[in-house]
């Protein structure tokens, strides 16, 4: 065999992105950003393409546009990188309105079954520095040194999982905070008394009420405290309040004037809970024993045990409890410190009467915006993101969400 300079790429993918590129309408959306020059309606039709094939960084993407083959399916004449960059940060910079527009588009299109609705949040760790967005705040990435910013997700629930919404934040701002502005974007387009399914994280007495004052439902779940404690030492497994035998869930209805509890227990739960805190442990006994015997050798302490930060001084010592206990004993300190008592329990909460049974059930089919996630951070592969300005960062994602859509 002989190389050479042919190249193949999958057509149908180029293909059916056209089909509903038409069928949604995206010249007539996407046309009125830009008049002149390369067609924007076509360069995003070959980024989403490219997301949905290659998907690698935004600076390959202009590479593999610009090959004969694949400008002649879309239409296109040669183009510079940057022109690729002034595009996303068009988008980018209108966002919001092209989501809504789209909205338009997929309700006059389809007649759907209900419009209940999910919602979550994800942090999406940034690269660049040159965007306001970029900021410090909860990792769920697990980078807490990186800045990043937020991005929710707003789907149409089972059986048609279709993302509606997008909003874009700064990465500082939490869940709660950041619902608001989710709600605002697709309640418009949602019938009245629809669901409106969220995790506890973005729970709030304003956001509940907000999502009252437009005639609709909720259902979330929420954190416990102490007085579910009081819940918890009463509570009793019995066949009666068994909502779930082979995976051992039990639970209980609370009512009060504006809102229902749904109060469970999962004993898969409990021993996952219990097996992590362990787990936990053990990390916090190891720890310990390293700082033990780096007083004991009077050496300094490794570094990821101190702040290390040349603007602070701070002087601190350290000592631990391991040379007054014996290794059972400091094993079992450790573990009753992690240990609450909670594990295995949580709570949802609701404005609708539900059974045990349809209230976890609703709760779990959640997860279909999970796979939403999963499937923009590590399949269409929307990170890291590289771009600056906040605009571009706003284009990068609408693409990948595009790709999703």
């Amino acid at each position: 065999l002989e190389s050479n300079e042919n190249i193949s790429f999958p057509v149908g993918t180029a293909i059916a992105v056209k089909k509903y590129s038409q069928k949604l309408g995206f010249d007539d959306l996407l046309s009125r950003y830009k008049k002149r020059g390369v067609d924007l309606v076509r360069l995003v039709e070959a980024l989403i393409t490219y997301r949905l094939t290659e998907n690698g960084s935004i600076c390959r993407a202009s590479e593999w546009i610009n090959r004969s083959d694949v400008l002649g399916q879309f239409g296109l004449s040669a183009f510079e990188e940057r022109t690729l960059f002034r595009a996303l940060k068009l988008i980018g910079g209108n966002y919001e309105e092209i989501i809504l527009l789209l909205q338009k588009s997929i309700f006059s299109q389809y007649e759907f079954p209900h419009t209940d609705v999910n919602m979550d949040w994800t942090s999406f760790v940034l690269w660049g520095t040159k965007s306001e967005l970029g900021q410090y705040g909860y990792s769920r990435g697990h980078m807490p040194d990186k800045k990043q910013l937020t991005v929710c997700v707003s789907q149409l629930s089972a059986p048609m999982n279709i993302p509606i919404g997008l909003t874009v934040q700064s990465g500082n701002i939490n869940d709660q905070t950041h619902f608001k502005s989710t709600f605002q974007q697709v309640c418009s387009v949602l019938k009245e008394n629809s669901r409106i399914v969220f995790d506890k994280g973005a729970q709030s007495k304003d956001n509940l009420d907000l999502v009252l004052a437009h005639k609709m439902k909720y259902l979330s779940a929420k954190k416990l405290n102490v007085s579910d404690d009081k819940r918890i030492k009463m509570f009793v497994k019995s066949a009666d309040n068994c909502v779930d035998a082979k995976k051992g869930v039990y639970g209980e209805i609370i009512e009060y004037p504006s809102r229902i509890d749904y109060f469970f227990f999962s004993e898969q739960l409990q021993r996952d809970q219990i097996e992590a805190k362990l787990r936990m442990a053990e990390r916090k006994l190891a720890e310990a024993k390293e700082i033990q015997q780096a007083l004991n050798k009077g050496k300094s302490l490794p570094k990821r045990f101190l702040l290390n930060n040349p603007l602070v001084k701070i002087t601190y010592t350290y000592q631990t409890r391991l040379s007054e206990l014996t290794e059972d004993q400091a094993k079992k300190l450790v573990q009753a410190a992690a240990i609450t008592g909670r594990e295995g329990f949580f709570c949802l909460v609701s404005s609708e009467k539900l059974t045990l049974a349809q209230a976890l059930e609703i709760y779990r089919m959640k997860d279909a915006i999970e796979k939403v996630f999963q499937s923009l951070k590590n399949d269409i592969n929307i990170k890291p993101l590289r771009v600056w300005t906040t605009k571009s960062l706003c284009g990068a994602i609408l693409i990948g969400f595009l790709a999703q859509l």
